[in-house]
Formats: C-alpha cells, sequence, structure tokens
C-alpha cells in the first residue's frame, strides 16, 4: 500500500511519520513553497503527547515546549474561579506541553525528512484535482514557481489540508466558506519573567471579553519564558475576508479593548505593548458533516473537523486522527474499508466535539460566573459550586476521549507487535 498525503502541517507530517513506522509508503505534498516556523502557541494534550512519544519525539517536544501542570479560570474582574491540575500533575503518565506552532511543525518536518527521505515530503506543489476508480487515486498538483503539472498515484488519498481544504471543496463543492461565530482573536507572544509558576495557562473574563495566557518556550535568558496570549471579543462586523485571516494587528487596536486587564501576578497591556507582532484571527469553524471517506479519499485534522479553539485540543486531535487512521489501515487489509473503519469510528465523536466547542466547552463555567455574578463575589462556593464545575470539566473531556482513564487505561492507538523500530536519529 501506499498513500498520498495532502498538507504538510500538523496532521499531514504526524500521518507520513505514523504510517513510516507502520511500514506505509506515503508523500506528503505541501503548497507552501517558502517553509518558515510561523504560528504562536499550542497546547498538546497527554493523550497526543503520549502517541507522539510513540513515534519517538518525546525527547524533542520536551526541548521545546513548556510543560503545563495548571489551568486557573478568573473572571473579568481577576477573580478566581477555579484551578485545576494538568497534564503529570492531574495523574497522566504523560505530560501536557505548550509548545510553538512552527517549532512543533518543523521538529516533526526534521523528522519526516530524516525518515522518509527528501522524496517523502515535496512543498511548493499545490493539489489541482484527483480521480479514482476500483483500484487507484490519482492526483494532480501544480508547481506555485514553475505552475508545471506533476501526476502522482497511490492506494488512497488523505486530506490534511486545514480549514481551507481543497480535498474537502473538491468532496463537498457548494459547502461554502467556514463559520464565523462573531468574534475575533488577537494572538502574539512575548519574552518576559515568568506569570504564577511558570508552568500555568489562565483563562479569565467571559463569552463576549476573554484572554488566555500561557509559556509556549523559554526565553533567551534562564530565568525568562516566551508567553503565549490570545485576546478574544465579540464583533458586530462580518467575517473579513479569506485574505486578510492573520493579518498584522496594532498594538493600539488590542490596547483598547484589553488595556486595563492588570491583575498581580500578570500586566498584561505591558505583555501586549512588548509583543513584536500581532495577528488577527475570525473565529471560525465548519458545520459537522455526514462522511468524511469518499472511496479511497478521506480527511483527517482541520480538513475534517475544524473546530473553535475551546479546551486547548485541536492539534491535539489532529494528531489522534492520524494514529487512528494509521491503526485502521494495519487492522484491515482492503484500503477503502479501512477507510470506512475510520470513519465510522471518529467521526461521530469529533462531530460532537466541535459542536460542543461551539457552548464554550469547559470554558462554559466562565459565562456561568458571569452570569450569575457580573459584579463580582465574596465566595466562589455562593456562586457556582465545586460539583458543577467538575462536572462540566469531566464531561468535556470523557466526550474527548481526553480523561485520565481513558489516556492511561488503554494501549497506544497503534498496535506496535508487529512494527519496526522506530527510527530515533536526532529526534527522540
Amino acid at each position: 500500500m501506499n498513500v498520498i498525503i495532502v498538507g504538510g502541517g500538523i496532521a499531514g507530517l504526524t500521518l507520513g511519520l505514523s504510517l513510516q513506522q507502520a511500514g506505509i509508503a506515503a508523500r506528503v505534498y505541501e503548497a507552501v513553497g517558502d517553509l518558515a516556523p510561523l504560528g504562536v502557541g499550542i497546547n498538546l494534550q497527554p493523550a497526543a503527547v503520549r502517541e507522539l512519544t510513540e513515534l519517538g519525539l518525546g525527547g524533542a517536544l520536551e526541548r521545546v515546549g513548556v510543560e503545563i501542570r495548571q489551568l486557573v479560570f478568573f473572571n473579568r474582574l481577576g477573580q478566581l474561579i477555579c484551578s485545576e491540575p494538568r497534564g503529570l500533575s492531574a495523574g497522566y503518565k504523560w505530560p501536557q506541553y505548550a509548545v510553538h506552532r512552527g517549532q512543533l511543525q518543523f521538529l516533526l518536518l526534521r523528522a519526516m525528512r530524516e525518515r522518509l527521505g527528501e522524496d517523502g515530503f515535496r512543498n511548493g506543489l499545490r493539489l489541482a484535482g484527483f480521480e479514482q476508480d476500483s483500484g487507484r487515486v490519482v492526483a494532480t498538483f501544480a508547481d506555485s514557481t514553475s505552475q508545471t503539472i506533476l501526476t502522482d498515484e497511490a492506494d488512497i488519498l488523505i486530506g490534511a489540508d486545514g480549514i481551507h481544504s481543497k480535498v474537502r471543496r473538491l468532496l463537498y463543492p457548494s459547502e461554502g466558506e467556514p463559520r464565523f461565530a462573531r468574534q475575533l482573536l488577537w494572538r502574539g507572544a512575548a519574552g518576559g519573567e515568568p506569570f504564577l509558576d511558570g508552568h500555568t495557562m489562565v483563562i479569565a473574563g467571559h463569552f463576549d471579553r476573554r484572554i488566555i495566557v500561557y509559556p509556549i518556550a523559554l526565553g533567551e535568558e534562564k530565568s525568562q519564558t516566551l508567553t503565549n496570549w490570545v485576546c478574544q471579543t465579540t464583533a458586530s462586523n462580518e467575517a473579513p475576508l479569506r485574505e486578510n485571516w492573520n493579518r498584522r494587528a496594532t498594538h493600539d487596536r488590542v490596547l483598547r479593548l484589553f488595556g486595563k486587564w492588570r491583575t498581580p501576578w500578570l500586566d498584561l497591556p505591558a505583555l501586549i505593548r512588548r509583543t513584536p507582532e500581532i495577528f488577527e484571527f475570525p473565529l471560525v469553524d465548519r458545520d459537522p458533516v455526514q462522511a468524511w471517506t469518499f472511496g479511497r479519499v478521506t480527511l483527517i485534522g482541520d480538513a475534517a473537523h475544524p473546530m473553535q479553539p475551546t479546551g486547548a485540543q485541536a492539534g491535539s486531535q489532529a494528531i489522534i486522527d492520524a494514529r487512528m487512521l494509521t491503526a485502521a489501515l494495519l487492522d484491515v487489509s482492503d484500503p477503502i474499508q479501512a477507510l470506512c473503519r475510520y470513519d465510522r469510528k471518529r467521526r461521530p465523536i469529533m462531530n460532537d466535539i466541535v459542536l460542543r466547542n461551539r457552548r464554550l466547552g469547559p470554558e462554559g463555567v466562565l459565562q456561568l460566573v458571569e452570569e450569575r455574578a457580573p459584579n463580582g463575589f465574596d465566595r466562589i462556593d455562593d456562586v457556582v459550586s465545586r460539583a458543577e464545575i467538575e462536572a462540566i470539566s469531566a464531561s468535556f473531556a470523557a466526550a474527548a476521549g481526553l480523561d485520565v482513564q481513558t489516556v492511561n487505561g488503554a494501549p497506544s492507538l497503534v498496535s506496535y507487535q508487529s512494527l519496526p523500530p522506530t527510527p530515533s536519529r536526532g529526534t527522540s
């Protein structure tokens, strides 16, 4: 069997590495020609860290990321709502890491080139289309520089090309643009003194205006960290045009809305001011679909289930997709039936998570407190009980398959009894 993977992001690269480990030939095609470690922060849940560790990348991940040991919720006045341990501190066998998205992608890319060779990853080639019959799928790609056309064929084709997936658009030509949730996000990262214990993720505010802050790397000096921040607010206008996504924003624009958000443990305005570049994004997702798999073609990651970034899990779920798809291809000899098994097992879970994220997921406790105590509180127990808080968190984790019992108690998503050893040169 051999596989064409469209998209060289986290989902596509993880899938390529996973298939290589399983002895399945794969080639990754990436549209971007001039690759650079772009983006800001991403959280990797223990379930995803486990799977990357099984791929021999645990040591490399530890070097580029920051272990997150605690998640803390505050109201918009800076009053503590609750906190919960994360990763190893919560009893998982694997840590939770926060990492720069670009650094994670390049970590995966280095491993890909090392293990599959230069022909395993081909960038600067944009998917033009594909055709399939009972025996093969044939894909055509346009070279971004010369505009020449390249053709490749394989047993199956996997769309891992993100929220604007060309593969998905060919499968669902009438779907249209992503669904705008009428909220805008500004994101950036800046170095400085660590806040709290240097291993904490903070979410504060409520539905109409909130912040997310967490460390993603050690700073240039040993006593500093690179802190990732997100400012999010409700927008009254229509979604910005696609070409304006990820556009640079001015510091003044963000400070007009969040210039008074100071707490004893973090001066947010100062963090914003020393941020070199700020990027603006619309909050978007897509409605769940009734099928990812069409014959010899299927979807993973944001191409399959683009979701609002609630619960710090979109990247983690993309990694889990890749591993579950690999497991299906190992367990079922017929590639079409394997893709169908993956679809049946994975899609209903992720469709549910997409809809849960629209209702704030585990961050719903912020809105609950805002509605019950908009002017603050003397005791949080008078506003929301610990049982309510735990129920919200536990329900979401269980639905997403990220709870301690599921992650610790189950074997890895891919059976390794028949797999060759994982290469570890420079990546373990």
